[in-house]
């Protein structure tokens, strides 16, 4: 399923994805940045022919920018143009509070959904404890309670995607409530496979070039290490510049695709020649 929407993968994520649509459970995909762990519930949600309901974790969210909001000036215009006529204040209540009023955030969308949906928890370590709590309460029931509506049930329970970059512990509770999964930086093979796949049109020979180059990079102490992404990036942009293989200049010009930092662009620009060598680059002196 993942091969056929051109996700290139391996029999543990294989089986992480299974395992999660055949119980019907949170997987809570865990590794570095730019390797793949969001592209799956895109992938899923293709695979599966439903709505992908993406909710980005931050510092600060709380359970209102996650859940529902009212549309206060909506209902502040209602009231204003119905002023003059002969509802009673709990008729006017009654109607500003109900649905065509409510504002639905990703969980409440996800739950309210008329087929059963892909709901994608990005970064979620980096929300707060409490926020944490709340998403295992609402990961556990299913159900939300709007005080001016009443307690909303999910119809579908929706398949759910969790991902981190180990910002910070996530609780014993959560990992429980999830299957996991860790992804690593992809070996030469895989990621040359990836690669070829995603940039058909590059140059076979560059390609390789520019994977055995992202390999040793990986294997440097850098700021920020360079993800699949990053590769994927490059390869293009190499491409459309109609580039064939790689060379010292080539590097030193389009680092800033792959390296987001001055300190390790700076590390890898003193490092480049001995970086060639490994990648078996001949550099022009």
């Amino acid at each position: 399923m993942l091969q056929q929407q051109g996700y290139i993968t391996d029999k543990a994520v294989a089986m992480a994805v299974f395992l999660s649509l055949q119980l019907n459970k949170p997987l809570l995909i865990e590794g570095p940045a730019g390797v793949g762990k969001t592209e799956i519930a895109k992938v899923m949600a293709n695979a599966l022919q439903t709505n992908l309901i993406r909710l980005q974790c931050y510092e600060g969210l709380d359970a209102t920018h996650a859940l529902y909001e009212w549309n206060y000036q909506r209902q502040l215009l209602h009231l204003k143009m119905t002023e003059h006529d002969t509802h009673t204040v709990d008729e006017k209540e009654k109607t500003i509070f109900s649905e065509p009023f409510l504002m639905k955030r990703p969980l409440l969308q996800a739950i309210t959904h008329t087929q059963k949906p892909v709901l994608l928890i990005d970064e979620v370590d980096r929300s707060d404890e409490e926020f944490e709590s709340f998403l295992l309460e609402v990961l556990s029931d299913w159900q939300i309670t709007i005080p001016e509506i009443g307690t909303i049930k999910a119809t579908h329970i929706p398949q759910v995607i969790l991902t981190g970059n180990r910002t910070r512990e996530l609780s014993e509770a959560l990992r429980r409530r999830c299957l996991y999964l860790y992804i690593d930086y992809p070996d030469f093979e895989k990621e040359w496979l990836i690669v070829k796949n995603k940039v058909p049109e590059i140059d076979a020979k560059l390609g390789e070039q520019i994977t055995r180059f992202m390999q040793e990079l990986r294997k440097m102490k850098l700021e920020k290490t360079p993800g699949l992404a990053e590769t994927l990036d490059w390869a293009m942009a190499l491409s459309a510049l109609h580039i064939d293989h790689l060379d010292k200049t080539t590097i030193e010009q389009t680092l800033g695709v792959v390296l987001k930092e001055w300190q390790d662009t700076r590390q890898v620009q003193l490092s480049l020649g001995e970086l060639l060598e490994k990648v078996g680059i001949l550099s022009k002196v």
